[in-house]
């Protein structure tokens, strides 16, 4: 009898002390605290990358499905110049079909691509979103190549300097850019790797744009 009794006290103690630990250790785990994103993406709708639209709006569809209903998302068109053409939820399929099937039909004379203008207004949406309590983000989805007036272009030379002036507002800025020749995304790599570094750039050619995503969502805290 006072066998049984000791073995009890022992098993209640035991069971005691390990449920004290695990409450312990329950206590102090903390979980991920999540973040909103606001993911501003530049689409290139211009005469000479519309063999390639369809593709990259599949792309961008994709891209959209994988965040959070809490996101924010906002499409510019890039041709001969660049504008807002959607904003909203990422996961609203409909209203982001409806816009790019409306405001990137092809037109012959929209030859230029206002690269440079477009990356301009992303980053004026990014400093507003992250008033707003967003991480934001660049993804830029098109050949890079210039064509048009030149003043619309990307200046290679002042475009580092332009992202840390952003990075003094928003230090957790991350920028994506797919699809373009391995020959642009070299200059990319080259001039912006200094200031955003490996795990807040990324780029990819149309070979391996399905393996940027996973990196990207990474680069925002997912």
């Amino acid at each position: 009898m006072n066998k049984r009794i000791i073995i009890t006290g022992i098993l209640i103690l035991f069971i005691s002390v390990v449920g004290k630990l695990l409450y312990a250790g329950i206590k102090n785990i903390k979980p991920d605290e999540f973040h909103k994103a606001a993911v501003v993406v530049a689409v290139d709708s211009s005469a000479s990358n519309q063999k390639n639209l369809p593709e990259q709006i599949k792309y961008l569809k994709s891209l959209c499905s994988l965040l959070d209903p809490e996101d924010e998302i906002k499409i510019l068109k890039v041709s001969e110049s660049s504008y807002l053409i959607y904003e909203g939820s990422p996961l609203n399929t409909k209203g982001i079909t409806k816009a790019m099937e409306a405001f990137t039909q092809y037109n012959p004379n929209d030859y230029g691509t206002a690269y440079g203008e477009a990356i301009k207004k992303a980053f004026e949406h990014c400093l507003t979103m992250k008033k707003e309590g967003y991480i934001p983000a660049v993804v830029i989805i098109g050949d890079l190549e210039n064509e048009g007036a030149a003043e619309k272009q990307i200046n290679w030379e002042t475009l580092p300097e332009n992202v840390k002036k952003v990075q003094e507002y928003i230090p957790e800025i991350s920028m994506m850019f797919v699809y373009a020749h391995p020959e642009k995304l070299d200059v990319v790599k080259t001039k912006l790797n200094p200031v955003l570094g490996e795990k807040k750039l990324i780029v990819a050619n149309e070979t391996n744009a399905d393996k940027a995503k996973s990196r990207f969502l990474s680069a925002i805290g997912r």
